[in-house]
């Protein structure tokens, strides 16, 4: 069952916009807490050709999302294009698995940020109240997760162009701290820091880059936020595919690039003992490049910024994966219901936002067993996207793709194979990435929620349920429009001449009886 309306969404994001939420998503906190980690596994060296080969593997993956977003150019992406490749079922369980991405990150960010103001306010921690999971909760760094994800919900509900401005403001300071670190690099490091760190030293080379390829498809999901936000984006279609890609390019430089800068300016016994220590690698590269602690600190706020832009963009794409399944009465319709004014899914929002506020009380390990489980379900939505992209291309041949993928067959395989490995790598024990059995259980309470609603609302909502709007462009509902207004005036005229005709008969046979 399908129906067509045009879009209730305000079309105000430009190139830039949906280029920093994109940016700002995959560069969250990972690139100042794990840098020591990626060189201890693969070397300086190793390890930035391994962020490209991870880079190369989600590049695929990122082909099939450039060429679906520029042809369906609707809110929910995923749920989009699984519908018209897979139908209702297949549509449910991809929106789904990346809707538990997207509000387990935002959940997870909202514990991320208060943890990061220890490292610098190591005193910020006050009032113990529990301790879930080995982790202590405290009163200050509870009230701070709670205000910021409130404040962080407003944001959002006060319009997409609000959100993307803040994601704007982030997005420039983490850049900016990004090349203060590669360019203070270049002035004070040394190649002989890179010695016994070049690549791995207690494996082969290409194990060493392999093993961190394996682990980076995971820094890079984010991207995927663009379909989320398609009917606000006011860009011409073949650019959104285009910005798509130019987004995971971006990241992978930036990773690269901050890896090659700490080996370039930490020996390996420095990083190790980092490593030991704060485990803040990266903002210890940042405090010896400049000769100042300050600047550690400096970056560590550079990092916060990437939790905040994670966290908005994750934000905004949840709210909108929900609206789109509430579109298709396939979780309650109170979920569609757009802010009068802000044009923006208030009560998906309002939903996300009290989980993000609820989320600290369980503390922070707890919300690391989610946000695994989150990414798993990113994982399997992203095969089921590349899935799709193959069956629309047979499906569909004529489908109007303003971003249309050259070698097709082989793009969309590899999209497969790529995230089929990716969700290989959580049910593989001993790859690195194998979910244990509390993120098991995470996982497993999600799909009996998606159960629950799925039963309840095909009982609910009948033959409604499932239902794929189409979104069409003013002009061409206008044209619908002009279509029915002469159909509607092709009638009355048939009506009437019909009518004059009968007249004229009833007529004729009454002079006919007279002679």
């Amino acid at each position: 069952m399908e129906n067509k309306k045009t879009s209730s969404f305000d079309k105000v994001l430009g190139a830039w916009d949906i280029l920093v939420i994109a940016f700002g998503a995959m560069i969250g906190w990972g690139w100042v807490v794990s840098s020591g980690d990626w060189i201890n596994t693969g070397g300086a060296v190793g390890a930035a050709i391994g962020f490209a080969i991870g880079g190369i593997m989600i590049f695929f993956v990122g082909l099939t999302y450039a060429e679906l977003t520029a042809a369906m150019p609707q809110c929910g992406g995923e749920h989009v294009f699984s519908h018209r490749a897979m139908g209702p079922i297949g549509s449910f369980i991809c929106t789904w698995t990346i809707v538990l991405g997207y509000v387990s990150v935002a959940c997870f960010e909202a514990c991320a940020l208060p943890t990061i103001i220890t490292y610098i306010y190591p005193d910020f921690l006050q009032g113990y109240l529990y301790t879930v999971a080995g982790f202590d909760v405290y009163a200050s760094w509870l009230i701070v997760a709670i205000l910021v994800a409130i404040f962080m919900t407003y944001v959002n509900i006060m319009g997409v162009k609000t959100a993307a401005f803040l994601q704007t403001v982030l997005t420039v300071i983490i850049g900016l701290v990004g090349i203060l670190l590669i360019v203070a690099s270049v002035f004070t490091g040394s190649a002989d820091n890179l010695e016994g760190q070049v690549f791995a030293s207690d494996t082969s080379p290409l194990h060493g880059i392999l093993k961190v390829a394996l682990i980076t498809p995971f820094f890079f999901i984010g991207f995927d936020v663009i379909p989320q936000a398609a009917e606000e984006i006011n860009v011409d279609l073949k650019k959104i595919g285009k910005i798509l890609i130019l987004s995971i390019v971006l990241a992978v430089v930036f990773y690269a690039f901050v890896i090659l800068a700490v080996g370039y300016v930490l020996p390996n016994s420095e990083i190790m003992a980092s490593l030991s220590g704060s485990g803040l690698v990266t903002a210890d590269a940042m405090a010896k490049a400049f000769h100042s602690s300050i600047m550690a600190k400096v970056l560590i706020v550079g990092g916060m910024c990437g939790i905040v832009t994670s966290w908005n963009s994750f934000l905004m794409g949840g709210s909108r994966a929900m609206y789109s399944m509430a579109e298709s009465y396939m979780i309650p319709k109170v979920f569609a219901k757009l802010h009068p004014k802000h044009k923006t899914p208030i009560n998906a929002l309002y939903l996300v936002g009290l989980l993000t506020v609820l989320a600290p009380f369980a503390g922070r390990k707890m919300l690391v067993w989610i946000v695994d489980a989150g990414n798993f379900g990113c994982c399997v939505a992203y095969c089921m996207v590349a899935v799709s992209f193959l069956i629309l291309r047979k499906k569909e041949p004529d489908m109007p793709r303003p971003y249309k993928v050259g070698p097709y067959k082989f793009v969309g395989v590899m999209a497969v194979l790529m995230s089929g490995f990716m969700v290989a790598c959580y049910l593989i024990p001993g790859s690195g990435a194998t979910l244990v059995w509390q993120e098991w259980l995470m996982a497993g309470g999600w799909v009996v929620l998606g159960v629950i609603f799925f039963v309840v609302c095909r009982v609910r909502y009948k033959e409604k349920f499932g239902s794929l709007v189409e979104i069409i462009s003013d002009a061409d509902a206008a044209t619908l429009q002009a279509s029915d207004r002469e159909l509607d005036l092709a009638l009355d005229n048939a009506i009437e001449a019909a009518i004059e005709a009968a007249i004229a008969t009833v007529l004729n046979e009454e002079a006919a009886k007279q002679l």
